[in-house]
């Protein structure tokens, strides 16, 4: 058994030789990356807390509950994975379903504005509670502390996210 055999068996990430380019490494951090989201992501799809809400439409959800102030769809598009098209028909029918209220902007006539109805937020928050345990089992099951906190830091700096306006 070699070391790499070694470390593998044990969990531990591969190794790259000293000489190897960093578009190997690169391309290695990024495959770990998605398949542990994939991984994680279908954990959490298979969970029974999605009766009130898809996960895409939570992610809505959860996205408008961090703003203060009433949101354009474009700012909204910015924070969340969804096409713009995708984006307008998921808000059409959470605003048909009473969970997102929409105004007219009162800079742009040809805008919107959209906001959490009461109802989208007792919902957020259900879905939010249970959700939040089971992210936070997730990672601390194989994360240490040190490393969660790593890893936020590390994921911080590959998405520079502009804060959604009037987010707290």
């Amino acid at each position: 058994m070699t070391a790499a055999d070694t470390r593998a068996s044990a969990g531990a990430a591969p190794t790259v030789p000293a000489g190897a380019p960093r578009t190997r490494l690169a391309n290695d951090a990024w495959e770990s990356v998605l398949t542990a989201y994939s991984q994680l992501m279908r954990q959490f799809a298979d969970e029974d807390i999605w009766a009130d809400a898809s996960m895409r439409e939570y992610d809505v959800l959860y996205t408008l509950s961090k703003c203060d102030t009433p949101q354009r769809l474009s700012d909204l598009g910015r924070h969340v994975l969804l096409s713009q098209p995708g984006l307008s028909r998921l808000v059409d029918r959470l605003v048909d379903r009473g969970l997102v209220s929409r105004c007219a902007d009162p800079a742009d006539a040809r805008a919107s504005h959209l906001t959490l109805t009461q109802t989208g937020r007792d919902v957020q928050r259900r879905i939010g509670r249970a959700h939040g345990r089971s992210v936070a089992e997730a990672m601390s099951a194989s994360l240490t502390d040190d490393e969660l906190a790593q890893l936020r830091d590390l994921a911080s700096k590959l998405s520079p996210v502009t804060p959604l306006e009037g987010s707290s």
